[in-house]
């Protein structure tokens, strides 16, 4: 390692690591993304330190005019990155040294752990915007068009993969909704949590020296509603804490398992057991050996992806749960996982958003499935409760009718009424009004029900609130 290149922590040192630590300790592979960040937090640091009187004006303005262009070359990749340097910091460091001498007093004051802990909180807050944004708006937006173009169309609803109860299709999608809103409002918890400044904390005490923390809080855009600066009330847990990072996996895990969800039932859907949907050709695969396969590769994967995603947060968990305070160097692992969280997740709610917005339900197969009488079996139980029935006496009879039917081996709705009175006297002749898909509908549109007007009144919301 050349001399200037120790310079940097060499100076307790007679010699430089050995080749094998270099890679080893590296991390400039993975955090030379962090690069805008880095410079955006100099440059905020610079004006600080002048604002205080550590550096004079022009020299504030030398570091300002080399940072922009180290960031210039890093972005029309000729910036050449040292492992010897071991971070994006020491080489953005290095670089800005070469071009003016004022950089050799940006690092007064900070360590690189504040400088790193608030580089990462800059990328959770433009990663957390970036997905709620650019990805669960568009996947809400998919489903909320595919759930208004299939309202009338009804399916069975499953409950251990058994027929259940009829839903519309658009009720089905719209739970989904749901799910992706909630995924919304943890990583805006996360923005939230990642909206505090750690600069100024230093390696673990903070600096003597007379810094204005709030001004470079400010210069960064960590401010509250009120617009006032948000730094970190305490410096050892500020350079330690990886809470922003977990609550960021954890968000992604979670939305993850959410996209796995659906993936699972469009993959059913899609099936020629179902045949309830219609995938697009660029979203699906075929078979090297069957000609006539079109697997659904694009929710499979998706699936996968989940997986991957809850690997992430209990990487982050295991990595943190033993470590005292304050900065330990096993936090080094703590950026590769939320970087790949980040990536996996936003291509997942790509790739959702294209497959769905291409997808069309198939309204025969689905008129056939729900057609199954046996899915308003409750209904003709609620029929009885209606006629004074205590409900458990109605499931049972209602039972009985089922039994009855299977035995001889006819549809629910077709057993003779001689049959049916002999179970129960409440039976009246209109038993089988209930055995209309209109009716059931109908008489579901009370709140979170799939009732026509329900399903109108929840698209017209999400409509509204997904406009802008």
């Amino acid at each position: 390692m050349s001399s200037d290149k120790q310079a940097t922590w060499g100076g307790r040192f007679s010699g430089g690591p050995d080749k094998l630590m270099l890679r080893f300790s590296e991390s400039v592979s993975f955090d030379s993304q962090l690069a805008p960040y880095d410079v955006e937090c100099s440059k905020a640091h610079a004006a600080m330190l002048v604002r205080v009187g550590i550096l004079t004006t022009e020299e504030g303005e030398a570091i300002h005019a080399g940072l922009d262009s180290v960031l210039k070359d890093i972005r029309e990749g000729r910036f050449e990155w040292d492992i010897a340097l071991e971070d994006v910091h020491m080489n953005i460091e290095q670089a800005l040294t070469a071009k003016t001498p004022a950089a050799a007093k940006l690092h007064t004051a900070r360590s690189r752990n504040d400088q790193v802990a608030t580089d990462m909180r800059l990328f959770f807050k433009d990663a957390c915007q970036a997905l709620v944004m650019d990805g669960i708006w568009k996947v809400q937006g998919a489903l909320l068009d595919l759930a208004d173009g299939a309202r009338d169309i009804a399916i069975p609803g499953y409950t251990h993969l058994q027929r259940a109860q009829p839903v519309s299709v658009a009720h089905h999608l719209l739970a989904y909704i749901e799910m992706f809103a909630r995924d919304e409002k943890r990583l805006l918890q996360a923005w939230g949590s990642a909206n505090v400044c750690p600069l100024g904390s230093g390696a673990i005490a903070g600096t003597t020296l007379p810094i204005d923390r709030e001004f470079v809080a400010k210069e960064l855009g960590f401010i509250d509603a009120e617009g006032n600066p948000r730094v970190t009330a305490n410096s050892m847990d500020a350079v330690s804490d990886r809470d922003v990072f977990i609550e960021f996996a954890n968000a992604c895990a979670i939305c993850g398992v959410h996209i796995s969800r659906l993936a699972e039932d469009i993959i059913l859907w899609n099936s020629t057991e179902f045949g309830f949907i219609n995938l697009p050709d660029s979203f699906t695969t075929g078979s090297s050996l069957m000609p006539q396969k079109k697997n659904p590769d694009s929710m499979e994967l998706l699936r996968g992806k989940s997986a991957r995603l809850q690997g992430n947060l209990q990487t982050l968990l295991t990595l943190v749960k033993g470590l005292p305070l304050t900065y330990n160097r096993d936090l080094q692992e703590d950026k590769p996982p939320v970087f790949d969280s980040f990536e996996q997740l936003s291509l997942s709610l790509e790739v959702l958003a294209g497959t769905l917005s291409g997808a069309g339900m198939n309204s025969e197969a689905c008129a056939k499935a729900v057609a199954d009488p046996l899915l308003l079996a409750t209904d003709l139980a609620d029929y009885l409760v209606r006629k004074g029935v205590p409900f458990r006496d109605a499931h049972h009879v209602v039972g009985e009718l089922v039994a009855l039917a299977e035995d001889k081996q006819v549809p629910l709705n077709e057993l003779g009424d001689p049959d049916v009175s002999k179970i129960h006297e409440a039976l009246s002749a209109d038993w089988r009004e209930v055995f209309s898909l209109d009716k059931a509908f109908a008489s579901r549109e009370r709140p979170g029900m799939p009732g026509p007007s329900q399903i109108s009144l929840q698209i017209n919301r999400w409509r509204e609130m997904l406009k802008d």
